[in-house]
């Protein structure tokens, strides 16, 4: 027994070197981890980007956006792409291990294909102009998100809109491909960028130059005089009219364009042509080109279609929001107004009256702010505006009457029901009191600004994070702190946990809300809840804490809050809009509904189950789900597949703690190429490393606690028993502690005594990219006793905030998605429990002495949590990184 014992205590100290596996040197090894590692990088980005496309698809289907067959082509082709990326990265990261999967893109691919085929009667548009009655939210990709918007008004509410049409989209690429421009342009464009603000006014200026001078097509020029002449021939005479830019995908949420573009106000009949060429050219004015580099937009995803309405002689204009733009709970509606023209309101060049209205039936104005008005644009006789100063007292009165501004309270309301969202309104009214709409987009809120805001609905438990998926919901707390609590969750209930893992979907079906203290709008979990019309908040901080289990709650989705008991009116508010309008299912609707039945519904859920698996991914999003699962696992399985011996890696040479570590970098983790056999800790530049060594050092270790007989004998008899431990012995990857590093990845691999643990960390400034694994196993006493420790650390890490599994005598526990400085928070302290829970399995028969241990760890972790983190040393400056999104779009 004794020899046996030596055998494996002499085998922790062996520098027997074993075989590299396949025939692959240890420098083989290496780069073929990094490969790997590159790929897995990609993989993740590449994952981001396709559920993000499946979130912005979803909001087109709920009617949050205007849109037409281009946005279902592009964005269904996009997250084709996107996930057929994710699978060749897997495969590049396990080779040929998963190739069904290529097959099941294939079929998925082709019912999308066949859904898309079926539509092609509705892709055929050909006209160059499109009257305004006859455009709508099924036309977006033709007249632009602005015109779009105004066609619904005019085909939905009945609502006073003037007269016009739009010139479409396809006159647009008329000129630009009638002229020889698209290469031109892109050819200037590629030396453009965004922080470049004099080689982009050169650019700008060109660009627009060419358009300008440019000729229009004849047929185009023909088509918009035709419709210019119909448009007056009620009139009796040549009226003027405002042109303005209706980009695709201007005024949608999220990228509005707000006044990048150009108008033209008051124009006559012979300045039409050549003010249709310059709000062409100010699609490359300098802020427009600045907002799309900057937001990332493709040149070509922007036409510019153009709107032409019959001019308002206006008296008093402005704008209106149907709710508080500054705080998304206030549902006031705040009425803006100036005399003359609305164009002084939206530049903001004069003070605005101000009117306020409750939300009654009838609004009721509650608040009237009367200021100085010392300008008003009005029009010019002929064509033109002109700025001029307001005359005396007249600058103190109301630019409208309290009437018409009840009547503008009312139809903003009819507006926004129309959109099923929040309006932005510009209006206008002429000089015989009748009030025109010339603009309505989807509003953009902010949160608000916490407790200094009074909420209509009283003072939330927890506010803040992100909508996942709007609604509001009532129903006790359930705190989800591991898998099995799923087996225990009541219908009805309101499942509140640390993090949004996808399995969690498994009872979305009987959930009245779910809030999360980690994750996004673009995670799985999100993606099945609004699939399920399930309200969610995800990301709000302290939920776990802030939310009393079993307590009734009111989750309100949209205004990212959680208000104790059953609040009847927000629920019944949130109902009544969530009900299906028929009026806005276009046959784009229902052909995007086709589409997305191929792509967002997700039925791979528990990746436990043998039914997880290639040939049962039926959708995209369960490639998605798939792969990235996998991804995870390959990756950290490389280290038992590949065992890399000494001479592949670093030993630290480091004097503040007695135990050896090795370490392998893997593309940019030391600051330098370092030689030798020896390297120093200010060398190693891995984010994640700096703070799992903080953790490491932070409260030296005092030894081992002190063993009674039974524990001694304990570990004797099972060195002396268990084969797994003398053969683990010899495994020269077990019997070291090795790391393998990047600037934001490690895995560790570790062995301390007699038990083993893994850390996988990737940190950086992309927080779903981000996690941390963490695994314990083992032990040199029985099985009862490791067993109890292996609970006794995942209760630890549970209050410390990590998804723990306890499965025999194995830890399993991570922490995904969430800002970089809380990842580091968790490495500090997985780097502390590498160390302090050396050798506990022998005091496991011990529970008071369990507890006092307990409370020891806990209270060392309060001080490590809050001691600051050291940075890493700066990594080396490489090339840049191929990211998934430049493979695509190359």
């Amino acid at each position: 027994m004794f020899g046996k014992l030596v055998r494996i205590v002499k085998g922790f100290f062996s520098d027997n070197q074993s075989e590299a596996p396949q025939g692959l040197t240890e420098e083989q090894i290496q780069a073929e981890f990094k490969k790997r590692y590159h790929h897995f990088k990609l993989l993740l980005t590449a994952n981001k980007k396709a559920l993000e496309l499946m979130t912005e698809m979803e909001e087109a289907l709920n009617g949050r956006r205007p849109f037409g067959m281009a946005f279902i082509r592009a964005h269904s082709t996009a997250v084709s792409v996107n996930v057929y990326k994710i699978v060749e990265h897997l495969n590049a990261i396990a080779p040929a291990k998963y190739a069904e999967l290529y097959n099941r893109i294939k079929a998925i691919q082709r019912r999308i294909g066949e859904c898309l085929a079926h539509s092609c009667a509705l892709d055929t548009a050909v006209d160059l102009v499109l009257p305004l009655e006859k455009s709508g939210r099924d036309q977006a990709d033709l007249v632009g998100g602005k015109m779009a918007g105004l066609g619904e008004i005019v085909r939905r509410t009945g609502l006073p809109v003037p007269p016009g049409f739009a010139i479409t989209a396809r006159a647009y690429r008329r000129l630009i491909e009638d002229n020889d421009l698209k290469d031109e342009i892109y050819r200037l464009l590629q030396s453009a960028g965004p922080d470049d603000q004099r080689n982009l006014l050169i650019l700008s200026s060109q660009i627009r130059n060419k358009i300008t001078e440019s000729e229009l097509p004849g047929d185009v020029a023909r088509a918009i005089l035709g419709a210019y002449e119909a448009l007056c021939a009620p009139f009796g005479r040549k009226v003027p009219v405002s042109l303005r830019s209706s980009a695709l995908g201007e005024d949608e949420a999220g990228q509005t364009f707000a006044g990048q573009f150009s108008s033209k106000l008051n124009v006559g009949p012979d300045d039409i042509l050549q003010c249709y060429k310059e709000i062409v050219a100010s699609k490359y004015s300098p802020q427009a080109m600045t907002y799309r580099f900057n937001r990332g937009i493709p040149d070509e995803d922007v036409a510019m279609c153009v709107g032409v309405m019959v001019m308002v002689d206006a008296v008093a204009g402005g704008v209106i929001y149907s709710r508080n733009p500054l705080d998304i709970r206030d549902d006031s509606i705040r009425i803006h107004s100036a005399f003359g023209l609305p164009k002084s309101v939206v530049d903001g060049s004069v003070g605005t009256d101000e009117f306020i209205f409750t939300r009654e039936r009838p609004p009721r104005l509650s608040e009237r702010h009367i200021r100085a008005k010392d300008q008003v644009f009005v029009c010019l006789p002929g064509e033109g505006v002109c700025r001029t100063e307001t005359a005396g007292e007249r600058a103190m009165e109301p630019s409208i009457t309290d009437a018409q501004a009840q009547a503008l309270a009312e139809a903003t309301v009819t507006l926004e029901t129309m959109y099923g969202a929040p309006v932005d309104v510009e209006w206008a009214v002429d000089a015989t009191g009748a009030i025109k709409f010339l603009q309505c987009r989807e509003l953009v809120q902010l949160p608000g600004h916490g407790d200094s805001v009074p909420r209509a609905h009283g003072t939330p438990l927890a506010s803040g994070g992100v909508t996942a998926s709007p609604g509001a919901g009532c129903g006790p707390v359930f705190l989800v702190r591991r898998e099995a609590d799923l087996l225990r969750f009541p219908r009805g209930a309101v499942l509140v946990a640390v993090e949004a893992p996808p399995r969690y979907a498994s009872v979305i079906n009987m959930a009245a809300a779910i809030v999360t203290e980690k994750g996004g709008a673009a995670g799985h979990l999100a993606n099945v809840a609004r699939e399920f019309r399930v309200p969610a908040i995800m990301g709000l901080p302290g939920a776990m804490s802030l939310l009393g289990p079993e307590i009734e709650v009111t989750v309100d989705a949209d205004g990212r809050a959680v208000y104790p008991g059953r609040l009847q009116e927000l629920l019944d508010e949130a109902e009544a809009q969530r009900l299906p309008a028929p009026e806005r299912v276009t046959p784009m609707h229902a052909i995007l509904r086709r589409v997305m039945d191929q792509i967002t519904p997700l039925n791979l859920i528990d990746p436990n189950v043998p039914e997880f698996a290639p040939e049962n991914c039926s959708t995209l999003h369960d490639v998605t789900r798939f792969c990235h699962e996998k991804s995870v696992t390959e990756m950290f399985n490389f280290g038992q597949e590949f065992h890399f011996s000494k001479r592949a890696a670093k030993q630290l040479k480091y004097k503040g703690t007695a135990m050896k570590w090795w370490f392998i970098n893997l593309d940019d983790g030391f600051t330098h190429e370092v030689p030798g056999k020896y390297v120093k800790l200010e060398e190693i530049c891995s984010i994640p490393i700096a703070a799992l060594w903080d953790g490491i050092i932070a409260i030296p270790w005092q030894g081992p606690p002190p063993v009674d007989g039974r524990g001694l004998m304990s570990i004797i008899i099972q060195a002396s028993t268990n084969p797994q431990l003398e053969a683990a012995a010899h495994s020269s990857f077990a019997e070291r502690n090795y790391f393998m590093v990047s600037s934001n990845y490690m895995c560790l691999s570790s062995r301390f005594g007699f038990h083993f643990c893994t850390v996988e960390a990737m940190v950086g400034d992309r927080p779903p990219e981000n996690y941390v694994s963490f695994q314990f196993k083992g032990g040199a006493a029985e099985y009862t006793r490791r067993r109890r420790r292996a609970q006794f650390v995942g209760e630890i890490l549970e209050i410390q905030g990590f998804v723990v599994e306890v499965t025999e005598d194995a830890s399993f526990a991570r922490v995904n998605g969430g800002p970089q400085e809380e990842m580091l928070r968790a490495l500090t302290v997985i780097g502390y429990m590498l160390m302090h829970t050396r050798q506990l399995d022998m005091i496991m028969h011990n529970e008071p002495l369990v507890q006092r241990y307990k409370q020891k760890i806990l209270d060392d972790l309060d001080t490590v949590v809050g001691l600051p983190l050291h940075a890493a040393p700066p990594c080396p400056v490489h090339a840049p990184e191929v990211t998934a999104e430049a493979e695509t779009s190359a």
